[in-house]
Parts: structure tokens; sequence; C-alpha cells
């Protein structure tokens, strides 16, 4: 069976260059940007709400992306939103948030309905950012809930895209070096 489905009609929308991994599901309304990656066992589902995942940025093993539906009270509900340059993590859990470019979600983080990632961001890994939490740009992020720890250094700023940078290359390899086996 495809990694890609479509629910009710809708199907991603994958851009040039992608890679996702054929252990990996994406439901519905998807959209993914150029040169992007979506790692081994990645669980993303936009049946209730929409997910977008920018250009250049990767989801690795064992994520889940979910969002949340549209309601009387909250009319928009929570879609996915992930900017361009960004890391997430293995094993990491986002549910109706948004991330700015050039973040890293540690490992393990748990990212909850309507937090904001503004650009430049860390977040330890195993964090948890609680509901309409809002992160501000430049700072490392750490525990749960989490908490400003202190402003990244230059080192670290340049890493967020060096990581990105990496991923896109990691991917590339990927896609002209990996081979099903049956």
């Amino acid at each position: 069976m495809s990694s890609l489905r479509s629910y009710k009609g809708i199907s991603p929308q994958i851009g040039q260059r992608v890679y996702i991994d054929s252990s990996s599901v994406l439901v519905g309304d998807i959209k993914i940007g150029d040169d992007s990656s979506i790692w081994p066992l990645v669980a993303a589902r936009g049946d209730v709400n929409h997910i977008h995942i920018g250009e250049r940025s990767n989801v690795q093993d064992g994520s889940v992306l979910h969002v949340t539906h549209k309601n009387k009270e909250n009319p928009e509900g929570y879609p996915l939103i992930i900017g361009n340059d960004v890391t997430i993590g293995h094993k990491v859990m986002l549910h109706g948030c948004i991330i700015k470019d050039r973040v890293l979600v540690g490992m393990g983080a748990i990212v909850l309905d309507a937090a904001i990632i503004e650009e430049e961001v860390m977040i330890g890994a195993g964090s948890l950012v609680p509901p309409g939490k809002r992160l501000e740009s430049g700072y490392l992020y750490v525990g749960s809930p989490v908490k400003q720890a202190r402003p990244l250094n230059d080192k670290e700023r340049a890493f967020l895209q060096k990581s990105a940078d990496n991923y896109v290359q990691n991917k590339e390899d990927y896609l002209h070096e990996v081979k099903e086996i049956n």
C-alpha cells in the first residue's frame, strides 16, 4: 500500500525532490514543499484540518503529525504549519501548532494546539510545549512544560540552517541510493 492516501477526495500534494519513506503514512490534506523529507514510520493525518510542511524541512523517524478539527467555538480549528528549514527530531509529536522557519524540535518533544514557535528556536529533547504557548525567537527552550533556558549563541543559530541543509543532502542520497528489496 502507498505511503500517500487520499481522505474524502483530498490527497497529499508533494513538491519536487521530496523523499517520503515507504514506511510512513500521509493521509489527506497535506502539502510538502520542495526538498523536504519524511523519514521512516512518520504518521501524518490531514483529515480534520490541513498540514503544511515548508521547503527543505525534515520530519524524522517515528514522529506523529496531527491537527484539530474546526468547530463552533474554533471555526478554523488548528492546522499544523511547519515552516522552511525546520528539523523535527525523532519521535516528536506535533498537534495543531505553528512552527516557523529555522527551528529545531528535539527528539521526543511534544508541541500542542495553538502553540506558536517563532523563527530560530531550539526545543530540547523531551520537552513539552503546552497549548497556546508562544516561544520567542532566538532562544533555547527546555523542560516539561518548556521554559526559556537562554539565548542561542551564533554557533547554535548557524546549526539550525546546517541541520536542515544536512537533511537535504541525506534525502538526495536516499532518493538515489535506497532500493526496495523483495
